[in-house]
């Protein structure tokens, strides 16, 4: 792989874009690539978490690679949005918490592929927008379906029809992003949130992730008939007989997974 890299540590696997030159755009290669990371992650045991970065300190994903745009026939224009749905949709979905680590410009879809990570923490320096109109385009990455759910719609609206980019400490204000950081503290910041989650009940996490994330596209009385059907196999797991046992004996729970 040339546009990702990856490292797996203490159970945390980090993501990191790398095409400086071109301030992490996303293209059909890197798109790619980032599909086969995240089918390896969602398979491999040793993955319980993912940090998501960019190179460099001034883009985390600066958008789109529009070099390619005018050549893009309607049919092919969707077939792009919907492959690079699909993977964005592979990391929200995989049953494993992500983290983006936003250390400069999160743009288009540099922005989108934030708003598929469970949790996005960014550095003072970051700027987060959705500049598509003005290039005569919308969001084709699930940004218009992902930023309304995260913000709302009146200020989801605000960011998609002006185009305008907001700074790190606007977007915490509006609820898109979890945390702000300096920038020497952002990847430590997200490591320790990431090692935090990993000391949990995995199967738990697994089943919060899928009743949050599929909970949300459905009405609510049928979210809560899901919601109550993973409780129920919660309770099945021999995770939560160690996490309840450890709690009336005051000691740390030994999770397994199972």
């Amino acid at each position: 792989m040339s546009f990702v890299l990856t490292e797996l540590s203490d159970r945390i696997l980090t993501v990191t874009l790398q095409r400086p030159e071109k301030l992490n755009a996303l293209n059909a290669e890197v798109v790619e690539e980032l599909r086969r990371v995240f089918h390896e992650a969602k398979a491999n045991p040793e993955v319980g978490a993912l940090i998501l970065t960019g190179t460099g300190e001034k883009a985390f994903v600066a958008g789109a690679d529009i070099s390619g745009f005018p050549a893009l026939t309607p049919v092919a224009a969707r077939d792009f949005a919907r492959k690079g749905q699909a993977v964005f949709d592979l990391l929200e979905t995989m049953g494993k918490p992500s983290i983006a680590a936003v250390n400069g410009f999160a743009l288009g879809g540099g922005c989108e592929l934030a708003m598929a990570c469970s949790m996005r923490v960014a550095s003072r320096t970051a700027r987060f927008g959705q500049p598509e109109v003005a290039l005569g385009l919308i969001p084709g990455y699930a940004g218009t379906q992902r930023l309304p759910r995260l913000v709302g719609k009146g200020r989801a609206l605000e960011l998609i029809l002006t185009g305008d980019p907001i700074p790190a400490e606007e977007a915490l204000r509006i609820g898109l992003v979890n945390r702000v950081v300096e920038p020497a503290e952002l990847l430590p910041t997200c490591r320790a949130l990431a090692s935090k989650i990993l000391g949990k009940a995995p199967l738990a996490v697994r089943y919060a992730l899928e009743a949050v994330n599929h909970g949300l596209e459905l009405p609510f009385d049928e979210a809560e008939l899901h919601e109550a059907a993973l409780f129920g196999l919660c309770v099945a797991t021999n995770d939560m007989k160690e996490g309840v046992a450890a709690f009336l004996e005051k000691r740390p729970a030994k999770f397994t997974g199972e």
